[in-house]
């Protein structure tokens, strides 16, 4: 017997029993409103330790203005990165700022730029592209609560302002 399968509201992809995302373009795939009832504990990982460290998104957003954190893709659900220079360079390579270790994220696939207090998203030529809100785009003006997708990995854009 096969097991069930769960089809998207979205692109129709046929994704395992379970699921709460779709595999193929992360549409949320449970009731309305379920979404909104689940949380993740944000942390950032500790450059000389390795270790995990709690953060709380509200007092990290007043220090820094803006950050990004992963809701989806290679068991790193939660990190936060803060955007606290002026530019950061989203990538496979092992100097990238927003280091996203997958085959399917280039090298050096998307750079963060901050101009006139704005940031925007800008794609590096990347093989797989670079989303945001669900469309593929070359530059992108980044508004509060935005969807970054990278590979296989999504993340929220967070704004103070």
């Amino acid at each position: 017997m096969l097991a069930p399968m769960l089809h998207c509201p979205e692109c129709a992809f046929a994704n395992g029993e379970g699921a709460k995302y779709c595999q193929k373009c992360g549409a949320f795939l449970g009731e309305p409103g379920e979404e909104d009832r689940e949380s993740t504990a944000s942390y950032r990982i500790d450059q000389a330790s390795g270790e995990l460290i709690p953060v709380d998104l509200d007092d990290l957003l007043a220090e820094e203005g803006a950050l990004l954190v992963v809701r989806g893709g290679g068991g790193r659900a939660g990190e936060s990165f803060a955007l606290d220079s002026e530019r950061l360079t989203v990538g496979r390579g092992q100097d990238s700022d927003i280091f996203l270790d997958d085959v399917t994220v280039s090298r050096d696939h998307a750079l963060l730029v901050r101009r006139n207090d704005q940031w925007f998203l800008d794609d590096l030529g990347s093989l797989n592209g670079t989303y945001v809100n669900r469309r593929r785009i070359d530059t992108q003006l980044l508004e509060d609560a935005d969807e970054l997708q990278i590979g296989k990995y999504k993340l929220t854009f967070l704004s103070r302002s």
